[in-house]
């Protein structure tokens, strides 16, 4: 692994000719030399690859398994040069049996040998003709290229710490496939030699049992299948390589390739162990197999950089269709909590704070779609404009517009007259622009809003978002505080697309204008006195910093545990050409000061619905004292300059 924790694998596909080893070995091992220029540590070959897997009744024949295994040791041979470890698939002849195998060759060495555990013996796979279970195997060593290798299902690799397992193609569809285990046992690596040939409408759901099962054993499974050159009389095997972290694709090879193909990877070791220890099923299982574990040492440097794209908006999908799809499950899980809470409380009223601001209107939205699959009249939803020092013209007229082309009740109650009788009561100077100053008009605000839902009998419907919680951008028992907080776990990058979302399919045009408007107006609590134009003067993101570096900051911290180190360095990747690393590190240093410093605000949030992997709610998702010491993650930001 580099020093983030990364390893890079690679799937290589070697165009072949039936039975002819030499061919085949002559091109596993450029793909092999390929892997290890590339700083690959680990190259993995299709099912059967040194003799080709469409090789039918010739597997019986004697020649054929003498020349795969002469030929297997000039890979071998080669390995011993080559800093990369190789797992290639061949026939291999013991006892009275022959089985379909991977050979795991390093350094000079065959460091183990895994045969394919379920056989098929349907429809295009005939594979019993001519070999046997793995799972029936009488030995547990076999004599192969010149050498004694360990040999058996129960078999488990390490590779400078990281573990590795081995299945062979038919193993992922089983019922219950070997891999179950062996991520179990603990295997951070799965790799999948097969030779699966093209039907329709194979291809999605081999790619969807592929990262499904890389998502079930918290790891990265790495698939690679036959490609051109395997026998075509009446099958077409198209080359498929797919390398798939925890869920998630991140290296497709393109299939019907006439050439060799090579695909990698740099895979997040430091993710995956992070996972699995979230998860108390990786705990120890006596039911498990007992695997046998070979040590494998390298000592060539890891590449530095990484191979993979880097997303700088991980709560926003970059496909238009699925970032649809994201806002509107989030908006019904939104809606799904609000009305749960209405219908507990018998509660016909909801009272929100409408400033013209995204997450006002999109706590509005919630609202009114809320009253409509209740059934209520939207009247009952109390929207209050409260204009203030900081209000522009802009963010009021989108307010009013909003509140009344919805449909809802609509009431201003300036609160100027208010905070300056508040400011002589307390002896704040007239020209006092303190925090005082700023953190009295929130309060104001929302003890009108708590007040009126005592007068109407209805409930605060609270409008802060995740990225505004996790800076403690938020008055404390003011703005901080509602009834139910509808918006509390949706971070600030997807809110705006919420919004920009529901302004694509409203059809009435005020209401969709005054959205639009409303996406590209930039984010201010409004606080303090516009400019001269009558514009916005206190931008939160000036303040604070840009909300795209907050949000990646956060998912990375509270999601994947990375330390500011690794942050930064994927920062500087996703980022690149956005913001030079110095203005990455002033951000970085801020995220970690204020998620430490603010807990407390996050210790005493109100309900609101989780809707995404990350959640601060004090109550499950985020645990952490009030007065934990940020030093540790402060001082590794310093060396960072």
């Amino acid at each position: 692994m580099n020093e983030h924790g990364y390893i890079r694998v690679a799937a290589a596909i070697p165009s072949v000719r039936v039975a002819d080893c030499k061919f085949n070995v002559d091109a596993i091992i450029e793909l092999m030399r390929k892997a290890a220029e590339r700083k690959a540590r680990i190259v993995v070959f299709p099912e059967l690859c040194v003799t080709a897997y469409t090789c039918g009744d010739l597997f019986l024949q004697p020649e054929l398994l003498r020349t795969a295994d002469r030929e297997l040791r000039r890979i071998v041979e080669y390995s011993a040069e080559a800093p990369v470890t190789a797992i290639v698939g061949l026939p291999v002849a013991a006892g009275n049996a022959i089985y379909n195998c991977a050979a795991v060759v390093s350094q000079g060495e065959i460091v183990g040998v895994v045969p394919k555990s379920f056989i098929p013996n349907y429809s295009e796979f005939y594979e019993a003709r001519w070999f046997e279970s793995g799972m029936k195997a009488p030995c547990d060593e076999v004599t192969i290229a010149g050498q004694k290798a360990p040999f058996g299902v129960d078999r488990l690799f390490k590779l400078n710490g990281v573990g590795f397992g081995i299945e062979i193609c038919e193993d992922l569809w089983a019922p219950v496939p070997p891999s179950l285990h062996k991520a179990l046992g603990g295997a951070e690596l799965l790799f999948n030699l097969s030779a699966s040939p093209e039907v329709i409408g194979k291809h999605d759901y081999l790619v969807d049992l592929v990262r499904q099962q890389s998502a079930r054993t918290s790891s990265a499974y790495i698939y690679v299948s036959a490609g051109f050159g395997e026998s075509s009389t009446d099958l077409v095997f198209a080359g498929n390589g797919i390398v798939a972290e925890n869920g998630a694709t991140i290296a497709c090879a393109e299939r019907f390739d006439m050439g060799e193909q090579y695909i990698e990877a740099d895979i997040d070791i430091e993710y995956l162990r992070t996972q699995r220890r979230r998860r108390n099923t990786y705990a120890a299982d006596g039911c498990l197999p007992e695997y046998r574990v070979a040590e494998i040492r390298q000592d060539a440097p890891a590449a530095d950089d990484i191979n993979r794209r880097v997303d700088p908006m991980p709560f926003v999908p970059r496909d238009k269709a699925d970032r649809r799809r994201r806002c509107e499950e989030i908006f019904a899980i939104q809606t799904h909590g609000l009305a749960k809470r209405l219908a507990h409380t018998g509660c016909r009223c909801a009272v929100i704070g409408i400033s013209g601001g995204l997450d006002s209107t999109l706590a509005l939205l919630v609202a009114v779609r809320t009253f409509d699959k209740l059934k209520l009249d939207r009247k009952g939803i109390i929207g209050i404009t409260m204009p203030g020092f900081g209000t522009t013209d802009r963010t009021y007229n989108n307010a009013v517009t909003l509140i009344r082309e919805l449909g809802i009740t609509l009431r201003e109650i300036p609160i100027a007259a208010a905070c300056r009788q508040h400011f002589a009561d307390i002896g704040l100077p007239e020209g006092d622009r303190s925090v005082t100053y700023e953190n009295s008009q929130a309060r104001e605000r929302t003890q009108i809003l708590m007040d009126v839902a005592n007068m109407e009998g209805g409930m605060v419907v609270g409008t802060g978002d995740l990225s505004e919680l996790a800076l403690g951008w938020a008055t404390y028992n003011g703005d901080h505080m509602s009834m139910y907080g509808v918006n509390c776990s949706v971070p600030k990058t997807l809110v705006r697309h919420m919004v920009e979302w529901v302004a694509s399919t409203e059809q009435n045009e005020a209401v969709r204008a005054a959205l639009t408007d409303v996406a590209e107006t930039p984010v201010s609590p409004e606080l303090l006195p516009a400019d001269e134009n009558g514009e916005i003067a206190q931008k939160t993101e000036d303040l604070v910093g840009p909300y795209e570096l907050h949000d990646f900051y956060l998912y990375n911290f509270v999601r994947q545990g990375f330390s500011p180190a690794k942050i930064l360095f994927l920062a500087e990747k996703a980022f690149e050409g956005r913001y030079d690393r110095a203005t990455m590190i002033k951000w970085l240093r801020t995220f970690f000061r204020r998620f430490f410093a603010q807990q407390f605000k996050r210790s005493a949030l109100p309900d609101g619905p989780k809707v995404g992997s990350v959640s601060l709610s004090p109550r499950g998702d985020w645990r952490m004292p009030s007065d934990a010491s940020s030093a540790l993650w402060l001082a590794e930001c310093e060396k960072l300059e």
